[in-house]
């Protein structure tokens, strides 16, 4: 499966995610599932360097094992595709969305994963808004009944549209009613705390799409400094 192959695969578990949102046990399944898709798609470009640079690296190839063969052949140039990935890495997460799914793949490397919660908020977003966590009942980690998330939206309503109808008139911005408010899923890793999950996976699929573009390029600009 190449890179591009990824990136769908992870395209079809966000579209997973904003179906069975704000189900906690549902989008739980298919976020964990989009992040192993964005760990291989990271592997995966090590495959294709693997092959360009001709290291041989046999079965499944990552980035460890390709730096160990890389020093083995003493191969400067894919040591110093190594380098790149590493910096180039760094600096597309360094904005918050980005940083947020990279600390949830270090999770899932270490076998361990977030958890899952429903909040309110505006369905037009700004900068700096506010949400609301409700707590709704729940079967074997499943949202019980429709109704009694119906039922829980309601009753947290007015108290989230006067958190962020303060904040709107603050900021001059639009203010919120009853029918632009919307339930989404919501997680906290590390420092960071009440990220949107559907809104991360979206920013972070182009970045993918440009990471690999700018990953290829410089391949072969290195393959054919040879």
């Amino acid at each position: 499966m190449d890179p591009e192959q990824k990136i769908s695969e992870c395209e079809f578990n966000l579209n997973q995610i904003k179906h069975f949102e704000p189900d906690p046990y549902y989008t739980k399944y298919f976020f964990k599932k989009y992040i192993k898709y964005v760990q291989s798609f990271y592997q995966q470009i090590f495959e294709e360097a693997n092959r360009d640079f001709g290291l041989f690296v046999k079965d499944h190839c990552n980035k460890d094992r390709f730096t160990k063969k890389a020093k083995e052949k003493k191969d400067n140039n894919a040591l110093e595709f190594v380098d790149w990935f590493n910096e180039e890495f760094d600096d597309v997460h360094v904005n918050i969305f980005p940083k947020f799914i990279k600390n949830i793949l270090d999770l899932y490397n270490r076998k361990k994963f977030v958890n899952i919660k429903i909040m309110l908020r505006a369905k037009e977003r700004y900068k700096d808004d506010v949400f609301q966590q409700i707590i709704v009942p729940l079967s074997q980690g499943k949202i019980r009944s429709k109704n009694e998330l119906k039922i829980e939206i309601q009753r947290q309503i007015p108290v989230f549209l006067e958190l962020i109808n303060h904040k709107r008139e603050k900021f001059t911005e639009p203010k919120v009613d009853e029918n632009q408010v919307v339930a989404s899923v919501f997680s906290d890793v590390g420092e960071l705390e009440n990220m949107e999950i559907v809104y991360a996976c979206q920013v972070y699929i182009p970045l993918m799409k440009q990471f690999l573009v700018s990953a290829r390029n410089k391949i072969k600009h290195l393959t054919q400094a040879n």
